[in-house]
Formats: C-alpha cells, sequence, structure tokens
C-alpha cells in the first residue's frame, strides 16, 4: 500500500499528516502509526493526524501519539490540521472541526498563523507544589529553578508514572516566569514518552495556571517553548477560565509517499 502523507510542525512539534476522507488507512493497525512517526525508520512526528470527513463540521481529526495509541486533544496538532485543511481547499479562513474533545473553531491569521479556540477550563486543582488542570490534555504544572539544565524525561517521567495520575498518567510543564506575562516551559509528553519542543495544550495549561496563581493578571500570556513562541489569550468569567485561545505558526515541511 502506498500512503501519501504530509508534514506539519507547529513551533517544533511535529505531525505526519495524511488525508483519509477516503477511509483507506488502517486506524486501527497502531504499529503502522508507530512506524510513521518512527524519526530513524519511518517519517518522522511527535504524533500522526487523520483528516476526515464529518457531518456536523468541515471535518474531524483524530490524533495519534508516536507510539501508536490513540490520545487526547493536542493544540498544536489542532492549528496544524486547520493549516492541512486550507492547504486541501476544504476551508478558506476559518474552521470548524471535531477533535476528540468536541468542536473547536480555528482561524487562518495569515498564510502560516493559526489562533485555536480550545476548550472553557472550570477546575483548577493548586497544590503547594504543582498545580493540575485539564486544558483537552491532562497538564501537571510545576516551577522550575533551573529551566535550562533540568533533566526533563528522567523528572517528567517520574511524575507522570506517579501515584497521581495512575495508569492513564499525565504531560508535565516545568516553567519559569520571564516577564510579567511571558513564561518559559518545556514540557513531557505522555505517548511521546520524552520532551517535546512544543505542546499546545501544555502551553494553554501553563498561561491558565499561572494567572490562576496569581503569578499573572494579564489575559494575554506568552508562551515561550523550545521550539519558538506561542499566546494563550482567554477570559475569566467567575470561577471559569472561556474565550480560551492558542495562537502560533502552523508549517508545511514536506511531502512523500510512504510504503506499507
Amino acid at each position: 500500500m502506498q500512503i501519501p502523507f504530509f508534514k506539519y510542525e507547529g513551533t517544533g512539534n511535529d505531525f505526519v499528516m495524511i488525508d483519509n476522507r477516503a477511509q483507506f488507512f488502517p486506524k486501527e493497525d497502531h504499529s503502522l502509526v508507530k512506524h510513521l512517526c518512527d524519526r530513524r525508520f519511518g517519517i518522522g512526528g511527535d504524533g500522526l493526524i487523520l483528516l476526515e470527513n464529518d457531518l456536523e463540521s468541515d471535518f474531524k481529526m483524530v490524533y495519534y501519539n508516536s507510539d501508536g495509541s490513540q490520545s487526547s486533544m493536542c493544540g498544536n496538532g489542532g492549528r496544524c490540521i486547520v493549516a492541512f485543511a486550507k492547504s486541501l481547499n476544504i476551508i478558506q479562513d476559518n474552521a470548524i472541526f471535531m477533535a476528540v474533545d468536541g468542536m473547536h473553531h480555528a482561524t487562518l491569521i495569515d498564510h502560516h498563523i493559526v489562533s485555536l479556540q480550545m476548550n472553557d477550563v472550570n477546575t483548577i486543582h493548586i497544590k503547594e507544589d504543582y498545580t493540575f488542570l485539564n486544558t483537552g490534555s491532562p497538564h501537571h504544572v510545576v516551577f522550575s529553578q533551573d529551566l535550562k539544565n533540568i533533566d526533563v524525561k528522567a523528572l517528567g517521567s517520574q511524575i507522570r508514572y506517579s501515584d497521581l495520575y495512575g495508569a492513564a498518567g499525565s504531560n508535565v510543564n516545568f516553567v519559569s516566569q520571564k516577564s510579567v506575562a511571558t513564561f518559559a516551559i518545556r514540557t513531557y509528553e505522555r505517548g511521546v514518552e520524552d520532551e517535546t519542543l512544543s505542546c499546545g495544550t501544555g502551553a494553554t495549561a501553563v498561561a491558565i495556571a499561572m494567572h490562576a496563581l496569581g503569578k499573572t493578571t494579564s489575559s494575554v500570556v506568552e508562551i515561550l517553548v523550545e521550539g519558538g513562541e506561542l499566546e494563550v489569550t482567554f477570559d475569566k468569567i467567575n470561577t471559569i477560565y472561556t474565550n480560551v485561545c492558542l495562537k502560533g505558526p502552523a508549517t508545511f515541511v514536506f511531502k512523500g509517499t510512504v510504503a506499507w
């Protein structure tokens, strides 16, 4: 079987994108997904995304982690699939699409900047030494005194597999404040089981967590990830964070065909 694919990245978070509107892709073959995401023997990517038809929206997003497992929402992947849909002439500058956590709205601001509306956040668990919240995917947020030199894979894995989160685990974000409304983060992603250059739901979680903790009063927060910069905006109504948007680049890298 010949599989046509497209490679996209959002601030270094990279994805194998496949137009599966014809339903040709063997979705239950997790070994194939893992192979395509492998950086040595496959195409390489932090995840694989299928674009499919949807009766209620412009398209459906089906996301797989690089280990082959189907996963929760991916913010950068959501932005990339919007750029992909634009290239396929499915949408123009606005999109409504279905993902695992429900319907999302998105806007292409220019040819490669995408603003993606995320889900509302109404529950934030603030603990003595960490904060936990779900922004489409679960996120553990903790401050780091030495963000540059921290062993993200080792410490992230320890927290991800700890008794705090059981078998499901959690993504883990290490944070350092740079200015009044700017934070640098490094993220360990479950499913990838390693640090990634960027995590969209993680950036969103950190921005909201920092506001909830009183580290910033701004509703426009800049997040510096290892692969670039993202912007998170929101409104807070009583205890609910709503109108949450994740904005940043979504860039086409290359395309090709792979045999399986």
